[in-house]
């Protein structure tokens, strides 16, 4: 297991910073989810990491070591990549021996890491076909085992499930949750699902513009986003964000509630909404609306609203009608509107 630490990490191209001064630190055996739209600076890095690209500043290390200029092939570092990479010309079974033959392992020491690590991942009927006669869940086994016979300090994953079918999407996040339960093995996991990160991850890195705008626990991000660009990115729907003036108020779809539920002590803002979609779902409804009432005229469109009604019966109101939503102070969030920062609510002093 390992400790993995950056410090000050910076990598410019030219003079596009793409990682800008970024301090992480994981706990041993944590699963460290970095979380980031596409051009945000995840993927470089998680190339840093594993060595494939050299900070233009700043350290990387691992158990208190730096590995800034150590070679790929001497960090111990286990990548599997989105596009799982295997060899198409040699069989599972050789997929899987090719890193321990290429350091040399004893045969005895190679059948017993192949016997584990097909048993743990349940491969043992594929080690005699070729990649091409595998599906997107089996390829994605083989790509672990790979990894996993290596014996890493570390793993580092690149989007590895955005390539299978949205099927078995869900049924391979909890195969990699139960893979890290029972190695306990230090990973970066590098996404832009928000799904996968929140479903996977013992603490998510949220990563905007080359610097990390928070850190937390998957519930912490979602309740309690440190600014704008958290509470905007985290939450499908996301996040709805009412600009009051200087202050703009958030609050997640599944707090914006009919106001006569909601005691009047205990309501941080009451909106005049019209209803002009209702999405059902399954297990729960969306309703879109239009703010008419309730918001400082000062924007020239109507705000947007999304609610959700987690129940599959019909929320009791239909498309075209007006009614009254409430917001409670428990579950209203409050950030700056030049800054983006998160702020007390009006009123409260910080501590």
């Amino acid at each position: 297991m390992a400790i993995l630490e950056t410090r000050a990490l910076e990598k410019h191209f030219g003079r596009i910073p793409a990682v800008n001064g970024i301090d992480l630190q994981s706990e041993d055996g944590e699963l460290l989810a970095i979380l980031g739209p596409s051009g945000s600076g995840k993927s470089t890095l998680m190339r840093m990491v594993a060595g494939l690209e050299e900070p233009s500043s700043g350290d990387i290390l691992v158990n208190g070591r730096s590995i800034v200029g150590v070679p790929p092939k001497r960090r111990n570092v286990a990548m599997v990549f989105q596009s799982f990479a295997l060899y198409p010309h040699m069989s599972v079974r050789e997929n899987i021996r090719f890193p321990l033959v290429a350091r040399k392992v004893p045969e005895a020491q190679q059948r017993e890491k192949m016997e584990w690590v097909t048993r743990i991942l349940a491969i043992e009927n594929l080690l005699d076909r070729r990649p091409t006669r595998l599906s997107g869940g089996q390829m994605q086994r083989v790509a672990l085992a790979r990894a996993l016979v290596r014996d890493p300090e570390l793993f580092v994953f690149d989007e590895p499930l955005s390539s299978l079918d949205a099927q078995i999407r869900s049924q391979a996040r909890g195969e990699l949750r139960e893979l890290h339960d029972r190695t306990q093995i230090t990973t970066l996991y590098v996404t832009h699902d928000q799904l996968e990160a929140l479903g996977l991850a013992d603490r998510v890195a949220v990563i905007h513009e080359g610097r990390i705008h928070q850190l937390g626990t998957p519930r912490e991000l979602y309740e309690d986003p440190g600014d704008l660009f958290v509470a905007g990115f985290i939450g499908d729907p996301p996040m709805n964000l009412l600009n009051l003036g200087d202050t703009i108020l958030g609050a997640r779809p599944e707090h914006l509630v009919p106001a006569d539920g909601v005691a009047p002590e205990e309501i941080a803002i009451e909106l005049d909404v019209e209803i002009e979609h209702l999405e059902f779902l399954g297990a729960e409804w969306l309703i879109y609306g239009a703010v008419r009432g309730g918001m400082p005229e000062h924007e020239e469109r109507a705000p947007r609203v999304i609610g959700r009604y987690r129940q599959a019966e019909p929320p009791p109101f239909a498309t075209g009608e007006r009614r009254s939503f409430a917001v409670s102070t428990a579950h209203a969030r409050y950030f700056d509107a030049r800054s983006g920062e998160r702020t007390p609510a009006p009123g409260v002093v910080a501590a």
